[in-house]
């Protein structure tokens, strides 16, 4: 078996295998990389202005913090919107790692629901840095069925969401390097 960026194990479709004594449950974990050419601080800066990720996603329109927060920081909540095929909904996302300039994650729930975690590992490079964007899938096993039911992929489409995000990123991050 081959790891994932966490060092869990993983199945040749993405599935991490995670052992708990006699049991195993099968969670979908994923992530990509992309290398920049901007300082990590920067990168950093755009990847944690979580109501500016419309720019950057292909699924998350932007959203405002939550609880008098005014920018990201350890805890900190924010209200994110999202849309996908006419459909609209907003969840609550919890910052969980807040390390400029090189780590960032938060959880992201839909009321009481825990939906998935997505971390950004940032490495400073000779040219600049390359950034790993990770998720872990959270969703029961009820609603991930729905969704196959209906014929949605979520881990299918959040692998060609997160190429859209990196690479989105790396445009904005380098025109913006380009242009100081």
């Amino acid at each position: 078996m081959d790891q994932n960026f966490r060092g869990r194990p993983t199945r040749s479709d993405g599935a991490t295998v995670l052992i708990n004594g006699l049991t195993s449950v099968v969670v979908m974990d994923y992530s990509d990389s992309i290398e920049i050419a901007a300082a990590a601080q920067d990168v950093f800066e755009v990847i944690s202005d979580l109501p500016a990720m419309g720019r950057l996603s292909p699924e998350n329109t932007g959203g405002e913090w939550l609880g008098g927060a005014t920018r990201p920081a350890l805890g900190a909540k924010f209200k994110g919107s999202n849309a996908r095929d006419g459909a609209t909904w907003s969840t609550t996302a919890r910052v969980t790692t807040f390390e400029p300039p090189s780590r960032f994650a938060f959880n992201v729930t839909y009321g009481p629901f825990r939906v998935a975690k997505w971390e950004y590992i940032i490495e400073p490079t000779l040219e600049g840095c390359r950034v790993i964007e990770g998720w872990t899938e959270q969703r029961n096993a009820f609603v991930r069925r729905a969704d196959k039911k209906d014929g949605f992929d979520r881990a299918e489409f959040t692998k060609e969401s997160i190429r859209s995000t990196l690479t989105a990123l790396k445009a904005i991050c380098e025109a913006s390097a380009n242009a100081s």
